[in-house]
C-alpha cells in the first residue's frame, strides 16, 4: 500500500514535470500498510504529535523537510520531527509546486472555487506552468468589500494596499510566498492581486503599477489543497482522513 499510494500520488500530482525547492513524494519511509492518513499544511512538530495521537500511518504535507539550501545536518528541530516519525513507523510524504498548481485539487483551483471566480485561467510564472491563475468575481467589489469578502472567506484579515480607487472585477491569485508575481498579475489586467505574503518592496509594486494587492497570509491561502488532496485519497483507496489544521497567523 505505501509503494502503491506513492506511485499514484507521483502521476495524479505529474511530480515529473517541476524542478522544485524540495523532494515531492516519500521523504521519511514508514510502515508498509497504510490505513489511516493525516494532511497538514506543514509537517511541524505540533502536527506530528497529533498524528501520532491518532495514530496515523501517513502524513501528508504541502510543506516538509529537505529544502534546497538547508542545512543537510540532522540537528535541533529537525532531528526531533524525523525522530519522532521514525519511532512509530510514519510515512511523511510532501508535495510542493505540484499541489499548487494541479488543476483540481492544487491550492489555486481550491481557491479558485472559495472565492467563486469565473472564466478562470492557468498562466506559467516563475518558470513553471500553472502556478498563477487569474478570473473574474461574481460580482463587481471594491477595495473594502473585497477586504471583508477575503476575511470571510479566509478566516483572516488580509493586509491590503489600495493601488487605485478603481473596482475590482478581474483578479490574478497564487497561493503561499508568491507577491513577487505582481508586475505579472499586471500584465494580465488584473485589477487586484492576491497572494500569501507581502513584502516591503510589494506596497510601492502595488501603488505604481495601480493595482489592489492583497496579503491573505501564506498557511491561509495553502490549507485547502492538502485537505481537497486527503479527502480525494480518502475515497479512492477507502482510507480514514484528518486534517490538521494550525493556528499560524503567517
Amino acid at each position: 500500500m505505501q509503494k502503491e499510494l506513492s506511485s499514484y500520488l507521483h502521476q495524479l500530482l505529474s511530480c515529473d514535470r517541476y524542478n522544485d525547492y524540495a523532494p515531492n513524494g516519500m521523504q521519511v519511509e514508514g510502515k508498509d500498510e497504510i490505513r489511516r492518513i493525516c494532511t497538514a499544511v506543514t509537517a511541524s512538530d505540533d502536527v506530528i504529535n497529533q498524528a501520532i495521537t491518532w495514530k496515523a500511518d501517513a502524513l501528508l504535507v504541502h510543506h516538509g523537510y529537505f529544502w534546497r539550501g538547508e542545512a543537510p545536518v540532522i540537528t535541533g528541530m529537525k532531528r526531533q520531527r524525523l525522530n519522532k516519525l521514525l519511532r512509530h513507523d510514519i510515512n511523511l510524504l510532501a508535495y510542493h509546486l505540484p499541489l499548487d498548481c494541479h488543476p483540481e485539487l492544487g491550492n489555486n483551483a481550491c481557491l479558485a472555487k472559495l472565492f467563486d471566480v469565473d472564466s478562470v485561467q492557468m498562466h506559467r510564472a516563475g518558470n513553471t506552468d500553472n502556478l498563477l491563475w487569474s478570473g473574474r468575481l461574481a460580482q463587481t467589489m471594491t477595495h473594502t468589500v473585497l477586504t471583508d469578502f477575503l476575511n470571510k472567506k479566509l478566516g483572516r484579515i488580509p493586509l491590503s494596499v489600495a493601488g487605485n480607487d478603481k473596482l475590482i472585477s478581474r483578479i490574478a491569485w497564487c497561493s503561499g510566498g508568491a507577491q513577487d508575481f505582481i508586475e505579472e498579475a499586471n500584465r494580465l489586467g488584473a485589477d487586484a492581486y492576491l497572494s500569501g505574503e507581502i513584502s516591503e518592496r510589494t506596497y510601492y509594486q502595488a501603488k505604481e503599477l495601480g493595482i489592489h494587492y492583497y496579503s491573505c497570509g501564506h498557511h491561509a491561502t495553502e490549507r485547502y489543497g492538502i485537505q481537497a488532496l486527503g479527502e480525494y485519497l480518502a475515497s479512492y483507496f477507502k482510507l480514514e482522513h484528518l486534517f490538521i489544521d494550525s493556528n499560524n497567523p503567517v
